[in-house]
């Protein structure tokens, strides 16, 4: 969770991925931020609803801040603990266990998240490119054997729009 209000832009809906938050391989090991996995720097345009639960986000946040006083540690977490430090990844396991439970989904890992969003971004028909450069993939390629499962939703979705395409040429439907 190391996502910092400067790489977030809610005016114009967008969320730069430049830095991934890390902990020394010792116990009590210390926070850090590093490189993405790939070193790339990638821009990601979010849906509005999205934006809208950032900005409250922000406003419970700022209400923590107030509470916390001179406790209040700054660093721009998106995602912090009452004082503004780090989550400890007990905590984010914990509340998206309990989340997962309440809205009656199976048994769910975090990194699920990622391969929820490209599967549906893939069956709500975005291009591969889009989904390739949002997850930080190399190649379109890679996004496809990883996540293009082809399904019977799909098929009939690609047909449906052909029907629309030779009904478009065609200027009559069949029947």
């Amino acid at each position: 969770m190391g996502l910092t209000w400067e790489c977030l832009d809610l005016d114009n809906g967008t969320l730069t991925i430049k830095q991934q938050l890390r902990r020394e391989q010792h116990k009590d090991g210390q926070f850090y931020f590093s490189k993405p996995k790939n070193n790339k720097t990638r821009t990601l345009t979010l849906a509005p609803s999205v934006v809208k639960l950032f900005r409250l986000q922000k406003l419970e946040q700022n209400g923590k801040r107030l509470k916390a006083g001179k406790s209040w540690t700054e660093k721009d977490l998106v995602f912090s603990n009452e004082v503004g430090g780090f989550l400890s990844h007990r905590v984010i396991y914990r509340c998206f266990k309990e989340l997962v439970k309440e809205i009656g989904t199976p048994s769910t890992r975090f990194h699920d998240l990622r391969h929820t969003y490209a599967v549906m971004a893939i069956q709500s028909g975005d291009d591969i490119k889009t989904v390739q450069e949002n997850l930080g993939h190399a190649t379109a390629a890679f996004t496809l054997d990883v996540y293009g499962h082809v399904t019977a939703q799909m098929k009939q979705a690609s047909a449906d729009r052909m029907e629309k395409k030779i009904q478009a040429v065609s200027g009559r439907k069949f029947q």
